[in-house]
C-alpha cells in the first residue's frame, strides 16, 4: 500500500484542504472510496474512542481481525481491509478541521461544496478510474446525503451507514424538541480537533505530526474561527433557512444507494428510512440492523455487504448485487438475537395496521377503544404515564414506522410529550436492546412539541405524520389538542407471554431500577443513550413545567397506530 500524507485539493475559493490517499502499489487506475468530515483523519481510533476500540476487541474481534489497526480512523473504512482489493481510500479534513485550515461550520452549504470539489478532484488523478464511492458512518454519512443531491458527475455511488438526512427532524430537534447530543459532543469531537488545536491535541501514530495542525492557535483565535453551532440551535426552534440549507433534496440524489439503518439511534434512524423512500434514484436498497452505532460497519457482516455493493458497481464485479433483494431486515428477537429476513419494499406490503386504545382509566393498551372518554394528569416535567397489553395469547411481531394520535390538554400554552414503547417480560422487568449508543435500550421512541402539532396533509401517512415546524400555535390552557405524533421506524418480535407497553410522559423516558447506569458525553444513559431532551432554556418551567392531561375514549380516542406484521 502507497501512502501520501496531507495531499492538497484546491478548492472553487483557493482554500486548500488537506487528504490522505491510500492506493495499491502498482501503476494502475483503482476506483475512490472517499468521506470528508471534521473529526480528524490524523487521530486514531484507538485513542480518540478508546471505549468503543473496546468493545470491538472484546466483543467484534472480527472487526480488527487481519489488520495491523496502524490507520484506524473513527467511523472511516480501515484502508488495509480496502486497498489490497483495489480500492483507492480518501480521507480529507474538511474546512477548519484537522490539517485543513478555514472557517469550521458543520453541515454547510459551504462544506458541502468543498466535499463536491474533492469528489471531482479524485475522478481526475492518475491513480483513479473516475469512480467515486462514499462510505462512512454518522458524520460520514449525512454529508453523503448532501454531496449526492448536488450531483457531482463522478459520484457513482454511496453508501450512508448510519446517518440522518433532516438536520432539523433527525438531528437536532425531535419533534420539535431540542436534542442536547451536539451542545456536549460539538465541544469534544469538533471544536477539540478544530484546525490549530496543535500542541494541545493529539499526534498521529504513524507520522507523530500533530492531528490539528500544525499551527496551534489561541482559545480567542479558534473561537472567532468557528460557527457557534450549539447556539445557533437553541437559538433556531422553528425549521427556518438555517436547517433547510443543511438538509438535502433527497429527490435529487439519482446514484445507487445502499442506505444502511440501525433500529435504534437517535440520530440516524429515521433519517436512513426516510432518504430510502424519497431518494430519485432508480437503484437503491435498504438495510436495516441492531447493536451499537459503530460495530456492523467494521463486522465482516458488514464490510462483506459494503464490498458486494461497491464491487458492483466501482469496480464491475461479479458480486451478487444484482440478485440482492431491495431490503435487509435483522429483526430484533427479545433475547438480543436476529432474525434476517428479505423483503421485497418498505413499510412490509403484508402489514396489518393495527390501532391499540390507551385505556386511561384502567392503564391498559387494548385493541378496542372505550365508548366513555376519560382523563389522567401528570406533571408535565415528569415521567407520565403507563399503559400495557395483557400477556401476549401468541408472538405479536412490530416492524415498521408507527405513530400516535393523543388527545391532550395543558394547564399552560404548550408541552412537549415523550412517547416510549416497552416490553416486559412475564416476570414484568423491562426488555432492553443493545442500541446506538446505549447498551439498554428501548424498542421505539416518538416526541413532539405541542404548540407544533400542525402537519402537511400532502406529505403526511398514517403511519408517519409530517410536522413542518414553520409556526408556533400555542395551546388554549385547559382545552384539549389532538396530536398526530411520529414514531421512529422499530421491529421487535414479542413472545407470546411478554407484554407490550408505552409510557406517554413529559421528559425522556428513563429505566427503573438503581443502575449502574453508563455515561457518555457528560449524559447518564438510561434508555435514551446520549440523546435527551433537557436543555431548560429550551423548555422553560413557566412554560412546560404545568400539568398534561391524556383524554382517551368517545369521540377523541388516544391510540398507537402500530405495524402489526403476520407471523
Amino acid at each position: 500500500m502507497l501512502t501520501d500524507w496531507d495531499v492538497p485539493i484546491v478548492m472553487d475559493d483557493g482554500l486548500v484542504l488537506r487528504a490522505d490517499v491510500f492506493r495499491p502499489d502498482d501503476d494502475g487506475r483503482h476506483p475512490v472510496i472517499m468521506t470528508h468530515g471534521p473529526y480528524a483523519k490524523w487521530l486514531a481510533f484507538q485513542d480518540g474512542f478508546a471505549r468503543q476500540w473496546a468493545n470491538l476487541e472484546a466483543e467484534h474481534p472480527d472487526a480488527i481481525t487481519g489488520s495491523s489497526g496502524l490507520h484506524q480512523n473513527w467511523e472511516t473504512v480501515d484502508p488495509e481491509k480496502w486497498v489490497p482489493d483495489g480500492y483507492v481510500v480518501i480521507r480529507v479534513d474538511s474546512r477548519g478541521a484537522g490539517r485543513s485550515p478555514g472557517y469550521l461550520d458543520i453541515f454547510s452549504p459551504r462544506e458541502t461544496r468543498d466535499y463536491y470539489e474533492c469528489i471531482e478532484w479524485a475522478a481526475i488523478q492518475s491513480w483513479s478510474t473516475g469512480k467515486v464511492g462514499l462510505l462512512g458512518v454518522s458524520y460520514y454519512a449525512i454529508n453523503q446525503w448532501q454531496v449526492a443531491a448536488m450531483r457531482p458527475p463522478h459520484l457513482t455511488a454511496i453508501c450512508p451507514w448510519e446517518g440522518g438526512s433532516d438536520f432539523y427532524r433527525d438531528f437536532t430537534r425531535h419533534g420539535g424538541i431540542l436534542n442536547v447530543f451536539v451542545r456536549q459532543w460539538y465541544p469534544p469531537q469538533v471544536a477539540g480537533v478544530q484546525h490549530g488545536v496543535g500542541e494541545r491535541g493529539p499526534r498521529h501514530r504513524a507520522t507523530g505530526g500533530l492531528a490539528a495542525g500544525p499551527p496551534t492557535l489561541t482559545e480567542q483565535e479558534l473561537s472567532a474561527n468557528r460557527a457557534d453551532t450549539p447556539a445557533e440551535l437553541l437559538a433556531r426552534p422553528l425549521l427556518d433557512d438555517y436547517y433547510a440549507q443543511r438538509s438535502p433534496a433527497l429527490e435529487d440524489i439519482t446514484v445507487p444507494v445502499l442506505s444502511a439503518a440501525n433500529w435504534a439511534h437517535h440520530l440516524h434512524t429515521r433519517g436512513n428510512f426516510e432518504a430510502y423512500a424519497r431518494v430519485g434514484s432508480k437503484e437503491k436498497w435498504l438495510e436495516v440492523h441492531g447493536l451499537q452505532h459503530w460495530v456492523e460497519f467494521y463486522t465482516d457482516y458488514g464490510v462483506r455487504l459494503q464490498k458486494r455493493f461497491f464491487g458492483h458497481f466501482l469496480a464491475g464485479e461479479e458480486t451478487g448485487w444484482d440478485a440482492q433483494p431491495p431490503v435487509l431486515l435483522r429483526v430484533r428477537r427479545v433475547d438480543g438475537t436476529f432474525e434476517d429476513r428479505a423483503e421485497g419494499e418498505w413499510p412490509l406490503a403484508r402489514t396489518d395496521w393495527t390501532r391499540f386504545h390507551l385505556d386511561v382509566a384502567g392503564g391498559r393498551l387494548a385493541m378496542a377503544g372505550d365508548g366513555q372518554q376519560c382523563r389522567a394528569s401528570f406533571d408535565a416535567l415528569g415521567p407520565g404515564l403507563e399503559f400495557w397489553t395483557e400477556p401476549l395469547d401468541a408472538d405479536l411481531e412490530i416492524t415498521g414506522p408507527c405513530a400516535a394520535r393523543l388527545v391532550i390538554a395543558s394547564s399552560t400554552v404548550d408541552a412537549d410529550v415523550f412517547v416510549t414503547l416497552r416490553v416486559s417480560d412475564p416476570e414484568g422487568r423491562d426488555v432492553t436492546f443493545v442500541s446506538g449508543q446505549d447498551p439498554r435500550g428501548c424498542v421505539g421512541f416518538g416526541w413532539l412539541r405541542a404548540s407544533h402539532r400542525k402537519t402537511d396533509p400532502a406529505r403526511s401517512l398514517p403511519c408517519r405524520p409530517w410536522h413542518p415546524h414553520d409556526e408556533a400555535q400555542p395551546l388554549a390552557p385547559g382545552q384539549p389538542a389532538e396530536l398526530d405524533v411520529e414514531i421512529w421506524p422499530t421491529s421487535v418480535v414479542i413472545p407470546a407471554g411478554y407484554r407490550l407497553g408505552v409510557t406517554i410522559g413529559g421528559r425522556d423516558f428513563e429505566l427503573p431500577g438503581a443502575g449502574p447506569w453508563p455515561s457518555a458525553f457528560g449524559v447518564t444513559m438510561r434508555g435514551h443513550g446520549i440523546f435527551v431532551h433537557d436543555d431548560p432554556a429550551d423548555r422553560p418551567p413557566e412554560i412546560f413545567g404545568g400539568v398534561t392531561t391524556l383524554l382517551s375514549g368517545g369521540d377523541n380516542p388516544s391510540y398507537l397506530l402500530l405495524p402489526v406484521i403476520p407471523r
